[in-house]
């Protein structure tokens, strides 16, 4: 550049003349806005699906759909098992209420394809030690409609009835229960995070004012996803899983931004700046940066949206709009609330009584000094880098070596805590009944087909390898099906790989046919994920290396930048193989481990966890970025990004990892699994990556970090983000560096709780 723009930026400007020309109008416009929010979020809950998992445009789901439209009996999402306690079911007293039990469930509206073993004397209905059986039956309509014809049809149904005692379960059943478990684990979790998030946060800023101030940030940003995902409800499926997201980003996240600008703020009134002016610089700095890493995040999430699966794209539908509600309430709320504070800010301070007793010349030394030990990590790091950055590297990809083993599966009622009633039917039917109730896999075939073209699709069929057994077919109008029982386990490896056969037999030349069952359903799901997963590995890539650069004009920060995120990452996804997969610490953490993993639960925890760690990297580069630019001395830089953002972002990772941890104490297996892999990937970045590699990486690459080729540098002088108000150091001499607190830096005001500096400077277009 040849000239600079040496004035001062205008003390407010835009939104922010708005903010703090009219900020109790703003708080009144904000308040009506959420409270009709929590009128139109309302009920959202009761509204969401607890599935998901199946892709809609993938042959089995089509198969299924078919079959539950012409054969309902034939895809029954209602079991109720009927116990004849120290009797047989072939009592004839059982047998009587049983066939009562029967005819009551046709006649209630919204049931259809009612049998049972009474009528059809199926040994696959009655267990083996002949003291139960089966009542099966399909519950039409969508996710809501059956949890609702559930609702009013199970008091006259489960419990003693005569000589029998009922239970439900089925999908239907154990869709329902997940549904209200998660509903009452959320209250919970919020109920537990809500308290200890207080609690940490008056530790970091001491004001308990200050501290009151993210909590409402986070509040807010809730709120107004839970009416954005309502409104969604009414013209797509959600499901209910992203409620936990909702509560954890809108808490995390809205504490993160929060954290930055408060301290910001509170910087910049021990400057001397009236509140008004010190709003207006935090904006134009630290906001910057939150609105920059909220675009980071929203778009790790957005990558969601490319998956079919309803179940994932809810998560982007939270989680979006949970991230950019969180940026807003902090840049447009919180800025009306210190305008309107002012100094009042640090109010109920109660780091005062500590500080008295170091009122002494060694004390005030310390306590202007903040920071000291991340200036000393950064330098002990940058001495040994070598040694940190191969140590740190190994060890993660350590830790990750577990997933190499992963194995996927399908959700099922295991999930569920072991009481739950659902479940519990489930088990006895898995275990006391001969074959593999719901394991079996559904052959349709569409056409006219004459009886012989149907018997030789059977014989081939059974000449399949890993086939048990082939009932049917059972034929309507133009459409028939066949149930092939497999060997082995329902959703195993033997399973998959018939599914693939049978799709491979040929029919007749009269006859279209399709697969379905437990083990089609998980075939497509992950070819689906395995079709789009490129794509949405390459929307987050490109548009974090973009973002990135614009933030830095270095080629190579932003592809560390991805590499060390990847790296952050290895830890949760070996725990979570370690842990759930395997089922180690499934007593400590009370789960049942179903040797595999739900298909989907990777690629969510990937980009959730990804996002939170750009958010980090962030605001760690962009003051790194700002300081290099002041004084074009690359180590010192290095050292005093750590130093000034080493402190909050650790403080916020441990509040982020506690709000997931309250989520993980949830007693469905998916939910608690989510909860603390994320929490494991928080703390490894915040307290692992970007304290010890980022430091010993940016030493060895030296000064050939902010490299880029000279196109690319001409773009980013035009379109690039500079930071804060910096003067860039190819336009000014850099003054000597004298390390942290020498002649070349201006210390901050001074902060004992966190030890840090909050002012992350921020993107400003040069």
């Amino acid at each position: 550049m040849s000239e600079v723009n040496r004035s001062a930026p205008p003390p407010v400007g835009g939104w922010t003349r708005f903010v703090t020309a009219r900020p109790r109008l703003a708080l009144l416009a904000a308040l009506v806005i959420t409270a009709l929010a929590v009128f139109a979020g309302s009920g959202v809950a009761d509204r969401m699906g607890s599935g998901g998992w199946q892709a809609p445009d993938a042959e089995s789901t089509y198969a299924t759909e078919v079959l539950a439209r012409e054969f309902p009996a034939s895809q029954p999402n209602l079991l109720l098992l009927v116990d004849s306690g120290s009797a047989t079911v072939d009592d004839p007293a059982v047998a009587a209420e049983a066939a009562r039990l029967t005819q009551r469930l046709k006649d209630e509206p919204g049931i259809s394809g009612v049998g049972s073993y009474w009528e059809t004397a199926s040994p696959a209905l009655r267990s083996e030690d002949g003291r139960e059986a089966v009542i099966a039956a399909r519950i039409g309509g969508d996710e809501k409609t059956a949890g609702e014809t559930l609702d009013r049809m199970a008091p006259a149904f489960a419990g003693e009835r005569g000589p029998v005692t009922v239970s439900l379960g089925g999908p239907v059943a154990v869709q329902h229960e997940m549904q209200t478990i998660i509903q009452e684990d959320l209250l919970r979790a919020e109920l537990i995070a809500l308290p200890v998030t207080l609690v940490l946060l008056v530790m970091v800023f001491g004001s308990a004012v200050a501290a009151m101030l993210p909590l409402g940030v986070g509040i807010v940003a809730i709120l107004g996803t839970n009416a954005v995902l309502r409104g969604l409800t009414e013209i797509t499926d959600v499901s209910v899983f992203a409620m936990n997201l909702t509560t954890a980003l809108g808490l995390g996240l809205a504490i993160d931004y929060a954290l930055f600008i408060v301290r910001r703020f509170r910087e910049e009134l021990a400057g001397g700046a009236d509140p008004r002016a010190a709003v207006g610089t935090t904006l134009r700095t630290a906001g910057r940066t939150v609105l920059f890493s909220a675009l980071t995040v929203a778009v790790s999430l957005s990558a969601m949206l490319v998956f079919p699966q309803y179940f994932l794209r809810s998560f982007a539908y939270a989680g979006i709009a949970v991230v950019l509600l969180a940026a807003a309430a902090a840049l447009i709320l919180l800025p009306a609330a210190l305008v309107l504070l002012g100094h009042r800010i640090n109010a109920l301070d109660l780091r005062r009584l500590f500080r008295r007793r170091k009122e002494s010349p060694e004390g005030a030394g310390e306590e202007a000094s903040p920071g000291r030990g991340w200036a000393r990590l950064a330098a002990l790091v940058m001495r040994r880098a070598p040694v940190f950055a191969v140590v740190t590297t190994v060890g993660l990809l350590l830790l990750g070596l577990p997933f190499l083993g992963v194995k996927f599966g399908t959700a099922d009622d295991r999930q569920l805590p072991a009481g739950a009633e659902s479940r519990v039917v489930q088990e006895h039917i898995r275990d006391g009944f001969p074959g593999s109730p719901g394991g079996g896999l559904e052959v349709l075939a569409e056409g006219q087909g004459s009886p012989a073209e149907y018997a030789r699709l059977k014989d081939r069929i059974e000449q399949l390898p890993g086939v048990l057994r082939v009932d049917g077919p059972v034929t309507g109008d133009a459409v028939a099906y066949y149930s092939v029982l497999p060997e082995g386990e329902a959703v195993g490896e033997e399973s998959q790989r018939l599914v693939q056969d049978l799709r491979a037999v040929p029919s007749a030349s009269s006859l279209d046919t399709s697969v379905t069952g437990a083990a089609a359903v998980l075939v497509d799901s992950k070819d689906a994920i395995a079709d789009r997963l490129p794509w949405a590995v390459g929307i987050i890539v490109v548009v974090t290396l973009l973002l990135v650069f614009l933030l830095t004009g270095s080629v190579l920060i932003p592809l560390q930048a991805v590499v060390l995120n990847a790296l952050s990452l290895t830890a949760m996804f070996g725990a979570v193989v370690w842990v759930f997969q395997d089922g180690n610490l499934s007593g400590l953490l009370a789960f049942t481990s179903t040797g595999d993993i739900e298909t989907t639960l990777p690629v969510l925890m990937f980009c959730v966890a990804f996002g939170l760690s750009m958010d980090y990297g962030v605001f760690l580069i962009s003051r790194i970025k700002e300081e290099y630019d002041r004084t074009g001395d690359h180590e010192h830089s290095v050292t005093f990004g750590l130093r000034h953002t080493g402190g909050l972002i650790t403080a916020a990772a441990v509040i982020l990892a506690v709000v997931m941890v309250a989520i993980g104490t949830s007693r469905v297996t998916n939910t608690k699994m989510l909860g603390l892999g994320i929490a494991l990937a928080v703390l490894m970045d915040a307290m692992v990556v970007r304290s010890l590699l980022v430091p010993a990486v940016m030493k060895l690459m030296g000064r050939s970090t902010w490299w880029a080729p000279a196109p690319l540098r001409a773009f980013h002088r035009r379109f690039g983000l500079s930071e804060g108000d910096a003067v860039p150091a190819d336009v000014v001499a850099p003054e000597a560096p004298g390390g942290p607190g020498g002649p070349g830096e201006a210390e901050p005001a001074a902060d004992a709780a966190s030890g840090a500096d909050a002012t992350l400077a921020e993107p400003a277009r040069r």
